[in-house]
């Protein structure tokens, strides 16, 4: 797919204005387990992330070697491109793997957000910096002696949601959910037809309509 297109989907995405429409696109479409566990949520309710996967795949260690620790990371900091967000299993529920460098330097080279199924810390300066964290916790804990880095850009799993280096992410206040990149343009384009109809109903009603023939009449609530 191109840069020019994959930055329209993107763009395009970013107006849908919840992800209860595009998780229901997918249901209809049988794509059913989408959603990322419900535990991870945004540092700051209200932000919003949109872009393509840079896939994160990690492990407990109790080395302390910087080669093991930080030259890893550092790599995939080095492969973020402008869209990304990251998404990281680091299959680790102690530190945190995300902080307010990694977070600067990944703003820097235009990613634009990064979702973890585990921790973040610093997260008033992430704050300030603007830069969306979906995340299960925050702790002041470090990874060294306790996590490290295993690959990036190949297929996680996030509690029932497979996700492929490139697939899309939306996240809002009520969660995360990834969009398959094969299916992508064809998700975009329903659910915005869904936000226009949803539109329609919420109109009939507010003009007095009741609700069961709103939903007759447009066939959607």
């Amino acid at each position: 797919m191109s840069e020019q297109k994959t930055a329209g989907l993107v763009e395009r995405l970013s107006k849908i204005p919840y992800t209860g429409a595009v998780s229901d696109i997918l249901d209809e479409m049988g794509f059913h387990d989408q959603v990322l566990p419900h535990e991870i949520q945004a540092l700051h309710p209200g932000q919003v992330v949109v872009g393509k996967a840079l896939t994160i795949l990690g492990e407990p260690t109790d080395s302390t070697d910087p080669e093991v620790i930080f030259v890893p990371f550092l790599k995939m900091l080095g492969d973020v491109k402008p869209g990304d967000v990251l998404m990281n299993q680091p299959n680790d529920h102690v530190a945190a793997h995300l902080g307010e460098l990694s977070t600067e330097t990944a703003q820097y080279r235009g990613a634009r957000g990064a979702v973890i199924d585990g921790g973040a810390r610093d997260t008033d300066y992430i704050l300030k910096l603007g830069f969306p964290v979906f995340a299960r916790y925050k702790t002041p804990v470090d990874i060294v002696g306790r996590w490290r880095l295993v690959a990036h850009n190949v297929p996680i799993v996030i509690g029932r949601v497979h996700i492929a280096p490139g697939d899309y992410i939306l996240g809002d206040r009520d969660g995360v959910l990834v969009i398959p990149q094969s299916i992508v343009a064809d998700v975009v384009s329903k659910a915005e037809a869904v936000v226009q109809t949803e539109n329609l109903v919420r109109k009939s009603i507010l003009q007095g309509t009741h609700p069961l023939e709103a939903f007759r009449q447009i066939g959607r609530f």
